[in-house]
């Protein structure tokens, strides 16, 4: 299935806010505590470096990024565990790694967390 997604540069500050809101989205749902505990530990992470927000990005963004990156896949895995899959949970995910520059993996990380494939936010094709 070919997916789409916004090919956006490097943002951590937007990135920040977008896993706000994922925080906020999972505390409404009590089942996917362990989701939750790993939004809330990637919130952390990046509010530690979102006012770096400089281009071309510097190494120690990038390095950032990465670590944003591996806590933003576990928690694609405890979401999709949990059950808690949406499509407004879906599209969040995807911004999320739009915002981290890893659009294509978050396009398909997306459907994975409840995003459907015909969403009208979704990217046109």
């Amino acid at each position: 299935m070919a997916v789409q997604w916004y090919d956006v540069p490097l943002n951590l500050p937007h990135a920040t806010k977008v896993t706000a809101k994922i925080v906020l989205h999972l505390q409404r749902l009590d089942q996917v505590q362990p989701a939750h505990e790993v939004a809330a530990r990637l919130l952390f992470l990046l509010r530690e470096v979102d006012t770096l927000d400089i281009h071309p990005p510097t190494q120690e963004m990038w390095e950032a990024r990465d670590a944003a990156a591996i806590l933003a896949r576990l928690l694609v895995v405890n979401i999709e565990q949990g059950g808690a899959g949406s499509d407004r949970l879906g599209q969040l995910v995807r911004n999320l790694f739009e915002c981290l520059e890893l659009g294509r993996e978050g396009a398909h990380l997306s459907l994975r967390c409840g995003e459907k494939p015909d969403s009208l936010l979704r990217p046109p094709r």
